[in-house]
């Protein structure tokens, strides 16, 4: 409760233009025990927590998690290399670069974290949603359909994206507009990594892989909407509003991918000359091959999903590529999983089947889930007559394959059950007010988080499968 009063505090004072009460504000918390415990508490809760940095260090004790509370101080800090690993990019040869730093660092980039985070959101473009208290994917894509819905929408869209955003923005940006303490912020940013022994310098961009990053990139990023609202949304007089926009220009930007329409092809063209000029204000680029224009007609893809009106009607489902991928992973697991037991391939796919399918649930989706479920169903055929080459048909299904609450062909061991997609239930989505902070306004995102959870409840609730009790073993 204290860091959250100081937090409102903060957005109060970010709303009021007062920089000295934010950063004195900011110093209370980055210099208090209960900022020190909560930014350990996350280091050691999260995803990452077994991942050591360049040390080798992981806290597992209370001992070590006590120690680390105890030493995270902003004076003389200092930041260590980054272990730097690539990971694989989906379809393509190159490799994605990740900073990992150490168990102290990240500490220290969560306890940070807690004082820029209200400026950031106070600060923030309101059609942005990546990376963002209590937004996300499916706000981005409800606010895309209601701009695109109607048959009097805008038809051109603008599929921007920025060549390494994290790794091209400029230091010197962002230590002149980042509202926080501008040593720490330099050590982040200037601390180097490690690769194969070597220590390598960092001039410029933002680790991926460090806790703060995603916010230093939106507060890059932010501006972009005021920049064009500024042009295509004002009067005469300079009066910025809707009804001004005669030529249909809206922004939705997620991260580093954005999304800009019109009514037509010319106001897209001069929009994208705009936005290369406030990225190299910024030290990034457009990615020329993954920027382009579309109609409507043709149809874009999105955040996973594609977005197309088919007779004047925009539907949206889930994009080839979202489809490939996952056909992909689930291919991978059952030929990496020959010789495993049942019991353990389904619980392989399932994580990735419920996982795929819950992203999803809130599209035109029904149809894609069946043909993924067929190609899953083709594999493991394929998968089970491998194991048993001199097996008759009959004795193969006999021994995959169950009759289960009234369904035939049911993919089951004696411990779980294949996860058929066709059973997770479309439920659409509210559209988020996006006028609203989540500091100030704590009690409507809870009160919508409530909301969601119940129709979410009622409609798996109300699912043939779950009536049936088909997953209750």
């Amino acid at each position: 409760m204290y860091i959250n009063r100081l937090q409102v505090r903060i957005v109060k004072a970010t709303l009021e233009e007062k920089w000295r009460l934010v950063k004195r504000l900011q110093y209370l918390i980055t210099h208090s025990f209960y900022g020190r415990a909560m930014a350990v508490k996350r280091v050691i809760s999260n995803k990452g927590k077994n991942t050591p940095g360049i040390d080798g260090a992981v806290w597992k004790t209370d001992k070590e998690k006590e120690d680390a509370i105890r030493n995270l101080e902003t004076k003389g800090f200092t930041a260590s290399p980054l272990r730097r690993i690539y990971i694989e990019k989906f379809g393509k040869k190159e490799k994605r670069p990740l900073g990992i730093p150490t168990m102290f660092d990240r500490a220290m980039q969560s306890l940070q974290l807690l004082g820029l985070e209200p400026v950031a959101e106070t600060k923030a473009d309101t059609v942005s949603f990546g990376f963002r208290k209590y937004r996300g994917a499916f706000d981005a894509k409800e606010y895309t359909f209601s701009i695109l819905c109607r048959k009097d929408s805008p038809q051109w869209i603008l599929e921007g994206d920025i060549k390494g955003c994290f790794d091209n923005i400029s230091h010197e940006w962002l230590t002149k507009n980042v509202t926080m303490d501008k040593k720490v912020l330099r050590q982040f940013i200037k601390s180097g990594f490690v690769f194969e022994d070597k220590l390598y310098p960092t001039n410029e961009g933002t680790p991926q892989g460090g806790i703060i990053s995603p916010t230093l990139a939106n507060l890059t990023l932010d501006g972009m909407e005021k920049l064009i609202k500024d042009i295509y949304w004002a009067n005469a007089k300079g009066t910025v509003s809707v009804k001004n926009n005669k030529y249909k220009v809206h922004l939705i930007k997620y991260a580093d991918d954005f999304v800009v329409t019109a009514s037509n092809k010319e106001t897209l063209e001069a929009i994208k000359e705009m936005i290369k000029i406030f990225l190299l204000e910024r030290g990034l680029m457009l990615s020329e091959e993954k920027t382009k224009i579309t109609h409507i007609k043709e149809g874009f893809d999105f955040l996973g999903w594609n977005f197309r009106k088919y007779n004047d009607k925009l539907i949206i489902k889930p994009s080839e590529k979202s489809i490939r991928k996952v056909k992909q992973t689930v291919s991978k697991i059952i030929k990496t999983n020959k010789t495993s037991t049942q019991e353990r391939v389904i619980h392989l796919l399932n994580q990735v089947t419920r996982g795929w399918a819950e992203y999803h649930h809130t599209v035109c989706a029904k149809e894609t889930f069946s043909k993924i479920d067929h190609c899953i169903w083709e594999m493991l055929w394929r998968w089970s007559k491998r194991r048993h080459p001199n097996k008759s048909k009959n004795w193969i299904v006999k021994k995959y394959w169950k009759n289960h609450k009234g369904r035939s062909w049911s993919f089951m061991s004696d411990k779980n059950i294949l996860f058929y997609m066709n059973d997770m239930p479309i439920l659409r989505n509210t559209q988020l007010r996006l006028n609203t902070n989540p500091f100030l306004d704590s009690d409507y995102f809870k009160k919508r988080e409530k909301e969601r959870r119940f129709k979410r409840q009622k409609a798996i609730k109300s699912n043939k499968a779950a009536l049936i009790g088909y997953y209750a073993l």
